[in-house]
């Protein structure tokens, strides 16, 4: 891992002569390939150069150190040497976050999730409603953007499936394990004697790529129009604002109703296909990682059953790392902080090691 920092370090170096040399300044479309490409790689290139200078000014500290002989001159020449060790350590650690969202693909800006009703009937598009809710309380709590793009509700006011996006700082990062198989164990809202039920639920966290990432020829996907479903009178079922796209050369369909406008809702279905498009072609990748590591921690299979919440005994357990919490009542209404972050540390000791 360290040879790819070092090979981007030294690619970051070629970047910053060239876009200063006269002969490419003159090539508008060689100055802005070499602009992007510097932009992917700046920010670690970057530290990893402050890293290296603050490995330098140690080795002359130490050096010095050593040589002085003055008592008052010595104790600050160790002060000064402590500060610097203590500013390397700190960038260190920024060093493997970077390597650690590198690898994992979880410096994406922004994520699609998706939600759909598993084994449960009615109880279970009440829990993917239940789902839904503590995603968007904890993303309201982090400050991240929040949009909701379909659904589609149940009579009882729960989701046979649901659609959103979140944006901002670390988004991606916190959530990239949530997809999988979720169970709720609870006595439902139509339970009669008492009893407690199993119903299930299925998430699938989508990275949302940029433009540039995905190119989705228009000859390759088909448009159909449809009446909106859900909520809306008469507008929503007589006006066809609804939009399905089929994705011709690998059979994805995205289907969007949720707003009443038909731009709007051909907007929010190209970028799920987008999304989806981008993690098809990531699968590959991801799944010889995932042969190469001692979980499947990141997997995002949705057959894999990853948490359990069970009601009754206010707990929530997390299968993969064997973590369990007794605050249910707290993790439903978005306190999802410490749960994440276990998962995102396990996970990272796993690609990192003492790196």
């Amino acid at each position: 891992m360290f040879e790819k920092l070092q090979a981007d370090y030294r690619r970051f170096q070629e970047i910053e002569r060239e876009l200063v040399d006269p002969a490419v300044a003159v090539d508008p479309v060689r100055v802005t390939a070499l602009s992007r490409e510097r932009g992917k790689i700046a920010k670690v290139a970057t530290l990893y150069g402050r890293y290296l200078e603050l490995g330098r000014l140690i080795d002359e500290a130490e050096t010095l150190l050593d040589a002085e002989r003055d008592a008052e001159m010595k104790e600050y020449a160790e002060g000064e040497l402590a500060g610097l060790r203590e500013r390397r350590e700190v960038d260190a650690e920024a060093l493997r976050n970077l390597l650690y969202d590198r690898e994992s693909g979880a410096d994406h800006a922004a994520l699609i999730m998706e939600i759909r009703a598993g084994t449960g009937g009615d109880e279970a598009a009440l829990f993917a409603r239940d789902l839904y809710e503590m995603y968007r309380r904890f993303a309201e709590t982090m400050g991240w953007k929040f949009e909701l793009i379909d659904m589609e509700p149940t009579e009882l006011g729960g989701f046979r499936e649901v659609s959103f996006s979140v944006a901002g700082e670390g988004a991606f990062r916190l959530l990239q394990f949530e997809s999988g198989g979720h169970r709720v164990q609870r006595v439902p809202q139509t339970e009669a004697q008492g009893r407690i039920h199993t119903s299930a639920a299925t998430v699938a966290v989508l990275p949302e790529p940029e433009d540039v990432e995905i190119d989705i020829r228009p000859e390759d996907v088909r448009i159909d129009l449809m009446c909106s479903g859900g909520p809306g009178g008469q507008h929503q079922n007589k006006v066809e604002s609804g939009v399905r796209l089929t994705h011709l050369p690998t059979g994805i369909v995205v289907n969007c109703r949720d707003e009443r406008s038909q731009h709007k809702n051909k907007a929010k279905a190209f970028r799920v296909l987008r999304s989806r498009i981008y993690e098809q072609l990531q699968e590959r990748t991801r799944s010889e990682r995932d042969q190469a590591r001692r979980t499947l921690i990141g997997s995002g299979d949705r057959s894999q059953r990853i948490r359990t919440y069970n009601f009754p005994q206010n707990r929530v357990t997390d299968h993969r790392i064997g973590l369990t919490l007794y605050n249910l009542d707290q993790v439903i209404q978005g306190d999802m902080l410490d749960l994440l972050k276990a998962l995102v540390e396990h996970d990272r000791r796993e690609q990192l090691g003492d790196l």
